[in-house]
């Protein structure tokens, strides 16, 4: 798919300066084995208002989107099997290096998270995605919070659901319209179908591009566009 070979290169392209190199070619694989879909989104979500917008118009806020994404889903593996508290149990009877190893490698990869999510915010800053964004990761940790707290094991797809409404907001507003809540009702529901992680080819297929454009020219023409300098809620 087109559309997500341009992602993952903006993608990486706005982490490239990241350092140390061991350190930045950690943040770098995550970005290249990540599933481009809320990057996608936000593209199809552009195109859907104005047909002809070019990749480059969309492509920072495109993505943000995905670096928020991949930063809040490591974050979720981490807290869903956290190595700290394996060890921890471990160690009561005598720890081992792969133990200390497992740690290590956490480690990085909460810093990994910090930062994916750091330059997603950077790329959406000055964008009408930037309230959504900070809703999303707020969400997040309300989310993670209660789950924890209350030892719920059922898939989580509440992420999810939240990162492609922030795609619906961040690609819309690019091309000067807001989404229909329709809309954004239709892609949360989108993100919790299927299998995870989410793959762009098996979700955006004929019908649901159809349905995208028929709900932003819904939005569109019933006039619900914003002025570039306003900051979604």
């Amino acid at each position: 798919m087109e559309e997500a070979s341009q992602v993952r290169r903006a993608a990486r392209e706005a982490v490239r300066d990241v350092g140390p190199a061991a350190f930045g070619d950690a943040v770098g694989l995550v970005v290249a084995e990540g599933a481009m879909t809320p990057g996608v989104l936000a593209v199809l979500c552009a195109r859907a208002v104005d047909e002809s917008v070019a990749f480059e118009a969309v492509a920072e806020r495109a993505a943000g989107t995905q670096l928020i994404y991949e930063g809040l889903r490591l974050t979720r593996t981490l807290a869903g099997d956290p190595p700290w508290e394996a060890v921890d149990t471990v160690n009561a009877g005598g720890g081992t290096a792969t133990d200390a190893g497992d740690v290590d490698t956490a480690n990085v990869d909460v810093l990994v998270a910090d930062v994916l999510v750091a330059r997603g915010f950077h790329l959406l800053a000055r964008t009408e995605a930037a309230g959504r964004a900070v809703e999303t990761v707020r969400n997040f940790g309300h989310d993670q919070t209660r789950r924890r707290s209350s030892g719920e094991e059922a898939i989580d797809t509440d992420l999810e659901a939240d990162v492609f409404e922030l795609a619906t907001v961040a690609g819309a507003t690019a091309v000067g319209t807001h989404p229909s809540v329709e809309c954004r009702e239709f892609v949360a529901d989108l993100a919790r179908e299927g299998d995870r992680p989410l793959a762009p080819e098996a979700v955006f297929d004929a019908s649901v591009r159809e349905s995208l454009r028929t709900l932003s020219g819904a939005s569109a023409a019933s006039g619900e566009g914003v002025h570039p300098s306003v900051t979604d809620p």
